[in-house]
C-alpha cells in the first residue's frame, strides 16, 4: 500500500478507523524530511497491514499545531486511536522496522490500563528527576 496524504480533515478519520497508522510530519523544505520520506515509503510497501499517512506541515497547520509538533520530519504511530509512539527525527530504515514491529506487538488491553491509571491519577511518577 503506497502512503496516503493526510489533511486537517482527514487525519482523525484516518487515525481512529484502522488498527495502526504510522503519520509523517514533513514539509517540503525540510531536508532530513526528503531523505526520509523512500524510507517510510518503502515500509508502506512492505506493511500493507499499516496505514502510513503522511501530513504536511505548511499546508496542514492546525493539525499540526494540535499535534504540538516543533521539529520536522516527526514521526507519530497510533494503535487503536491512540498514540503510542511520538519522535522527531528521520529515522534509519531498521529503527523505522523496529517501530512498526513494536506497535504491532503492543498489548492495548494493557496500553489502556496505563493510561486509564494516569487520567485517573493513580499512577506513579517514576524515572529519574531531570536535572
Amino acid at each position: 500500500m503506497a502512503t496516503v496524504e493526510l489533511t486537517d480533515e482527514t487525519f482523525e478519520k484516518t487515525v481512529t478507523d484502522n488498527d495502526i497508522v504510522l503519520v509523517d510530519f514533513w514539509a517540503s523544505w525540510c531536508g532530513p524530511c526528503r531523505q526520509f520520506a523512500p524510507i517510510f515509503e518503502q515500509s508502506s510497501q512492505e506493511h500493507p497491514d499499516v496505514v502510513h499517512g503522511k501530513l504536511d506541515t505548511e499546508a496542514q497547520q492546525r493539525i499540526a499545531a494540535a499535534a504540538g509538533i516543533t521539529a520536522i520530519p516527526t514521526l507519530m504511530a497510533f494503535r487503536e486511536g491512540i498514540m503510542v509512539f511520538n519522535q522527531a527525527g528521520a529515522l534509519p530504515a531498521p529503527a523505522l522496522q523496529q517501530v512498526v514491529e513494536a506497535v504491532k506487538g503492543l498489548d492495548m488491553d494493557e496500553v489502556r490500563k496505563t493510561l486509564a491509571e494516569h487520567e485517573n491519577g493513580h499512577a506513579e511518577a517514576g524515572g529519574q528527576p531531570q536535572a
